[in-house]
C-alpha cells in the first residue's frame, strides 16, 4: 500500500512540474522523489505523469484526477495529527484559499487579520484568480475553499452566499450623469464602454446589456481592475462592476463616481465555494464559520 510520503512527493512533483523543484522544496534528493513516484504508480497501476526529456513532468489525466484527492488526504492526515496533539481546541495548519482578484485586495486582508488574531496557529495561502480560475483551482485541488461570486457555478460546486453585491455604473467625476442617484444603462449605451475582460466576467457583463436589448460600444477591454478604473477616471468611457472599493480615486489620483444601476438585473452574491464531493477539514470548516460571522457583523462593507 502507498504511504503519505508517497502522496507528499507526488503532490510536490505536480506543483513543481518536475523532480528537481520538488526535491528542492522538500529538501530531499531527486532520486528519492523519482523512486517514490515510480512506486506510487506501480502500486496504483496508473501512470501519473508524462515524462518530457529535459522539460520536466506534466500530469496525466489519471494524475490530474488523483491530485485533488491526494491533497485532501494529506490535509485530513494533518488534521488528525493536530487533533491527537490536543491543541486546546484551536485551529492550526495550512488552508489554501482561492479568491476572486477584483474584490480580494480590500476584502481579504481585513478578513485574514481577524482570522489570524483568533487562530494564530493557522496559516492561509492565497490563490488569486478570475472567476473561472478560482473554480478550476478548487476542482484541481489547489484550493480547498474560495471566496468568489455566484457565477459559472455547476453541480460539483457548493456555494454558500455571504452577502448580496449590487451592480454599479462607474463614471468619471465630471460625467453628465454623475449627479444622478441611479443610472439606466440605456442612457449610456451609445457611449464608449470600458469592459473588464476577465474570463466569465466579460460574458456576464455583456449578458446584462443583451438582456436589456442594448448593444454596448466597447472602446477598451482589459483584464486589470485598476486599469478599468483608471481609463474611466480619465474620461475614456464608463464601466459596470460589482466590486466597489472604498477609494473613489484611480491610481493616478483622478476621481470616480459609482452609481447603482436602475435596471432590474439578477442579484449577485459573494460567498464561499468548495467542491461538493470533498468533506471539509476542521480548518476549512472553522474558516467558513469565521467568514459567516465576519460578514454578518458588517466587518466587510465594500465587496
Amino acid at each position: 500500500m502507498f504511504t503519505l510520503k508517497h502522496l507528499t512527493y507526488f503532490i510536490a512533483a505536480a506543483d513543481a512540474e518536475g523532480v528537481t523543484g520538488a526535491a528542492r522544496r522538500l529538501n530531499v534528493s531527486q532520486p528519492s522523489i523519482s523512486a517514490a513516484i515510480a512506486e506510487l504508480e506501480r502500486r496504483l497501476g496508473l501512470q501519473l505523469f508524462l515524462r518530457h526529456h529535459a522539460q520536466g513532468l506534466s500530469l496525466s489525466a489519471a494524475g490530474r484526477r488523483l491530485l485533488g484527492q491526494a491533497r485532501q488526504l494529506i490535509a485530513h492526515a494533518d488534521e488528525l495529527q493536530l487533533t491527537a496533539l490536543d491543541l486546546g481546541g484551536g485551529l492550526a495548519g495550512q488552508l489554501d484559499l482561492g479568491c476572486f482578484i477584483t474584490f480580494a485586495p480590500w476584502v481579504v486582508p481585513g478578513l485574514l487579520r481577524g482570522f489570524a488574531r483568533q487562530f494564530p496557529e493557522a496559516r492561509v495561502r492565497l490563490h488569486e484568480a478570475h472567476v473561472r480560475g478560482v473554480l478550476d483551482e478548487l476542482r484541481g485541488g489547489l484550493s480547498e475553499v474560495a471566496l468568489t461570486y455566484d457565477l459559472d457555478l455547476r453541480p460539483d460546486i457548493l456555494f454558500e452566499p455571504l452577502g448580496e453585491v449590487p451592480l454599479h455604473v462607474v463614471l468619471p467625476a465630471n460625467h453628465r450623469l454623475a449627479r444622478r442617484r441611479e443610472v439606466r444603462l440605456a442612457d449610456l449605451a451609445k457611449e464608449p464602454l470600458v469592459l473588464l475582460g476577465l474570463p466569465q466576467s466579460r460574458e456576464y457583463f455583456l449578458s446584462i446589456f443583451y438582456a436589456l436589448r442594448l448593444e454596448p460600444r466597447i472602446a477598451y477591454e482589459t483584464g486589470s481592475f485598476e486599469m478599468v478604473r483608471g481609463l474611466v477616471a480619465n474620461g475614456l468611457g464608463y464601466s459596470i462592476m460589482h466590486s466597489k472599493p472604498p477609494s473613489t480615486r484611480s491610481l493616478d489620483n483622478r476621481r470616480l463616481v459609482y452609481r447603482p444601476i436602475a435596471d432590474r438585473v439578477r442579484p449577485t452574491e459573494l460567498g464561499l465555494a468548495r467542491l461538493a464531493q470533498l468533506r471539509p477539514t476542521r480548518l476549512s470548516a472553522g474558516f467558513a464559520q469565521f467568514c459567516r460571522d465576519h460578514f454578518a457583523t458588517g466587518q466587510s462593507e465594500s465587496m
